[in-house]
């Protein structure tokens, strides 16, 4: 029985193999999509019970053909008083900081509870969003740009 015959096999690539371009500030300013899912007025008897919880929906979505990691800050306090007249201050409760992967185009959504003493007006906008390509060595994501104020009116009944 004859071997079959050995054929040598070349590997070769094209010489003008494109680089890919690095991605600019503004487009990974732009990875992630945030939204904010929340009554747009809640009522609440202070009376009965002194803290407020208010579910809120933070909804992530990949912009980007690629995978994102993802980091969330919920941290951030508004400290500027005119915000505080307006807004008051509130609380996020539970996890304060989450770490997550979202792949290609992927949608991911987050619930979250604000907790409320007091009546009025808040700002919900304070979640900080930063992002970076999971392929892309960078010691620091970028922030992603903030949407507009999310507000929520508290009511006591």
């Amino acid at each position: 029985q004859e071997l079959p015959e050995m054929v040598l096999l070349k590997f070769f690539r094209p010489e003008n193999t494109p680089v890919p371009a690095r991605p600019t500030p503004e487009q990974l300013s732009n990875l992630i999509k945030t939204s904010l899912h929340y009554p747009e007025s809640f009522n609440h008897s202070f009376h009965q019970k002194s803290l407020c919880l208010v579910p809120v929906t933070l909804l992530l979505s990949n912009c980007s053909q690629a995978v994102v990691d993802v980091m969330i800050d919920l941290r951030h306090k508004t400290t500027s008083p005119e915000a505080l007249e307006i807004h008051g201050s509130f609380t996020w409760l539970g996890q304060t900081q989450y770490k997550l992967q979202l792949k290609s185009q992927e949608v991911y959504s987050l619930q979250l509870k604000a907790c409320f003493v007091h009546t009025g007006v808040y700002n919900l906008g304070t979640p900080r969003i930063f992002a970076k390509l999971v392929d892309q060595v960078t010691l620091f994501e970028t922030s992603q740009q903030n949407s507009m104020p999310a507000l929520i009116i508290i009511n006591n009944i």
